[in-house]
């Protein structure tokens, strides 16, 4: 299991963490949408964010999920940007596998919806997004024409740092393997040995591992759509980790 005596474990209101000898499941239980619930499981303090994770490296693990997820699940690397409760936001950084339910709509990659099962890299703390954030009122106007969407989101999508590559959700159904390379120049996400995607560009800094189910959702649009919020979990969903590993390249 890597380096499990090192997880933080982390249940909010109905999440559950349960440890097996090879596994580890990540369980939501059927909950309203008055409260957080969160199962997650991570190797540095969310407070102090104590991360330890920079390149290169290699993150190797197998993973099924069980029952639709309703929020948000997933397992990679990110620098703690935003989660409920918290007031402070941080630019997001991210290399990871991310599911985001039905009700989630974070589009960020041109030609890509807004949820499903995706391979996903972005850093925005660099300084391309800081010269064009000055601007970000009028590019949310401008972006709701389809034509200067077309024209000049690629400019936006680069200056976040953003890659993303849909992946077949019924993946989810059985345990697959998933590995992230994380190299100065670049990273690659495999599944099953088979590469998927190349990001061309990454967060330089260390970052977190995490992997975790919750019953959250965001939207997040070119066009200045912005809103999260919680789900109701109409059923028992989890995500299950099998052979978790972290090593260096």
């Amino acid at each position: 299991m890597g380096r499990s005596s090192q997880w933080r474990l982390t249940e909010l209101g109905g999440g559950l963490v349960g440890q097996a000898s090879d596994e580890i499941s990540l369980t939501l239980p059927a909950g309203s949408a008055a409260a957080y619930h969160d199962a997650q499981i991570s190797d540095y303090c969310a407070a102090a964010r104590d991360f330890v994770n920079e390149p290169p490296l290699r993150l190797e693990l197998r993973a099924r999920a069980r029952g639709e997820i309703s929020g948000t699940a997933g397992f990679g690397f990110w620098n703690h940007a935003f989660v409920p409760g918290e007031r402070r936001f941080r630019l997001p950084q991210a290399l990871w596998f991310f599911y985001g339910g039905r009700a989630t709509d974070i589009v960020l990659a041109k030609g890509l919806a807004g949820n499903g099962w995706k391979a996903a890299a972005f850093d925005a703390k660099n300084w391309r997004f800081g010269a064009l954030l000055p601007l970000a009122p009028l590019g949310f106007l401008l972006m709701r024409s389809r034509p200067l969407y077309d024209a000049f989101w690629p400019l936006g999508q680069a200056a976040i740092g953003v890659s993303e590559s849909a992946l077949d959700p019924s993946l989810l159904g059985d345990f697959h393997t998933y590995s992230i390379e994380w190299r100065r120049d670049g990273a690659s996400f495999a599944v099953d040995g088979e590469v998927v995607m190349r990001a061309p560009k990454v967060p330089q800094c260390r970052l977190g591992f995490i992997a975790w189910i919750d019953n959250q959702y965001a939207i997040v649009t070119p066009q200045g759509r912005f809103g999260h919020g919680l789900l109701e979990i109409p059923h028992e969903q989890s995500l299950d980790l099998r052979d978790i590993s972290i090593t260096r390249l």
